[in-house]
C-alpha cells in the first residue's frame, strides 16, 4: 500500500500536467516596486518595497541619522512634578534592602 501510493505521488510530480493544480494563485502578491526614501537631512536613496507606487518618494519624520534610539543620544526623563516626583516624595526616604 505505502510503496503504491510513494509511487503514484513520485509519478504526479514527474509529469508536467499534475503541476497544473498546483500552479501559484494570480493577483494574490502586492506590487513590488523601486520609491525614493527622503531622509530629515534631505539626503535621499532608492529601495524595493510594496508602499505606493513605483517612483513614489517617501518622506521620512523620523529616521536613523536623527532620532536618539539610534544616534545613542542621552535619554532624559522630562517630568515636572509628575508621577516619578510624587513617588520619590511619596517613598524617596525608603532605603530598600536596608536593616536597622
Amino acid at each position: 500500500m505505502a510503496t503504491a501510493l510513494l509511487t503514484a505521488r513520485l509519478r504526479c510530480w514527474s509529469e508536467p500536467a499534475a503541476f497544473k493544480e498546483f500552479d501559484v494563485k494570480k493577483d494574490t502578491h502586492p506590487d513590488y516596486h523601486t520609491i525614493t526614501v527622503q531622509m530629515t537631512d534631505g539626503s535621499t536613496y532608492q529601495t524595493r518595497t510594496t508602499w505606493g507606487k513605483e517612483g513614489d518618494t517617501m518622506t521620512l519624520e523620523i529616521d536613523p541619522l536623527a532620532h536618539p534610539a539610534w544616534t545613542g543620544g542621552r535619554g532624559q526623563l522630562l517630568d515636572a512634578g509628575g508621577q516619578v516626583a510624587r513617588f520619590n516624595k511619596r517613598f524617596g526616604g525608603l532605603s530598600l534592602g536596608a536593616k536597622k
